[in-house]
């Protein structure tokens, strides 16, 4: 109760969220997003609204202090959610301590198939296989631009996601993250190489230790030559064995890797109820995420702490809903964390709720 009169608008608002969301849940899952955030767009595009959206949302200070950034809270979004920079206004009314952007390729692809995005609410998970749909790395770059002239004084932090276009060869997968680094080096504040996604065909295969040394050294070669270096961390998936964590933490220590990100979607579907089971099964391929991959993803998370200490940070990712799950995350290890899924079914107060019971 005591909670309830300190906070009564995150309370109001999580009722008027459930109602909406159990209407907007009779829809397409990816039309709905875009629907949403639209209307979010719309709404912040009046100055008095996105001022009332602020405080309505407003967030304890909380900073972290990792890798010469300060994060003002340790609450992020995941890649995924805005793909292509559009929402970064937003995003940041609504509190977030950082987003990333992406996964950007360097040309722009279409994506799989329609649809590829679908809910398993009994167990407040998501399946998606997206297949890295985005307009490619200059529109991001664009919008990244523009989004910081307009707002300089934002402390929200951009992280930027990078990948392979589908039509680019395993062998020559190198040369993408390349060209997303460099074109993107001006306009984000840390990057993410994202070789995990299992929407994409053969890109986990680039997780393997000789596949990864070539990208992640490439890269870090360039780095090195800039005047300011940028972060470089690597997103991993849930279902790699001991031994490929084993090779990815001692990758991540010979290259003097700046972080990981603790977990992308998982192609298991472990943890599923029975009602959710017949609903994946009939939405076929992709990769599970939510509340499912909660534990997977911080028994990944204390594994690697354990094997590499403080050397390499860890963002936790992986069936974060309440600020319980993201102490249990930073308890394992993590030093920050990120929200996707627990976005979707808590709502755009997530970021507060978190805050608040952290």
């Amino acid at each position: 109760m005591n909670r309830m009169l300190k906070y009564p608008c995150c309370f109001i608002f999580a009722a008027m969220y459930n109602i909406i969301r159990n209407l907007l849940f009779r829809f397409d899952a990816e039309k709905v997003h875009g629907f949403s955030m639209r209307i979010l767009r719309y709404v912040c595009a009046v100055p008095v609204f996105q001022y009332f959206l602020q405080k309505w949302f407003s967030t304890p200070e909380r900073p972290v202090h990792l890798w010469g950034l300060t994060f003002r809270n340790p609450v992020g979004l995941g890649a995924g959610f805005d793909k292509n920079a559009k929402y970064l206004r937003e995003l940041d009314t609504l509190g977030f301590g950082f987003v990333e952007i992406g996964t950007v390729t360097p040309l722009p692809q279409a994506g799989n198939e329609k649809p590829r995005l679908f809910r398993l609410p009994a167990d407040k998970a998501l399946i998606n296989r997206m297949g890295f749909n985005n307009e490619g790395v200059e529109a991001a770059v664009k919008r990244v631009k523009a989004w910081r002239i307009q707002y300089p004084h934002s402390t929200m932090l951009i992280g930027g996601n990078i990948g392979k276009n589908k039509s680019t060869p395993n062998d020559e997968a190198w040369l993408d993250y390349e060209k997303c680094f460099l074109a993107m080096y001006n306009v984000v504040d840390y990057f993410v190489v994202n070789v995990s996604s299992p929407n994409t065909p053969g890109l986990r295969e680039l997780q393997e230790k000789d596949a990864l040394r070539k990208i992640l050294s490439g890269l870090q070669k360039i780095n090195r030559q800039k005047k300011i270096q940028r972060p470089i961390l690597l997103k991993i998936a849930p279902d790699l064995t001991i031994g490929q964590l084993d090779d990815i933490a001692s990758l991540a220590l010979e290259l003097s890797l700046d972080g990981l990100v603790a977990a992308n979607t998982t192609i298991s579907r472990e943890g599923l109820s029975e009602l959710s089971l017949a609903d994946a099964e009939r939405y076929g391929a992709g990769g599970l995420s939510g509340l499912p991959l909660r534990d997977r993803s911080t028994e990944v998370i204390r594994y690697l702490y354990e094997k590499m200490g403080k050397q390499i940070p860890i963002i936790g990712s992986g069936g974060i809903f309440t600020g319980a799950d993201a102490r249990e995350k930073m308890t394992a290890g993590a030093s920050l964390i990120q929200v996707w899924t627990g976005f979707i079914y808590i709502g755009p107060h997530i970021v507060s709720k978190i805050l608040k019971n952290l």
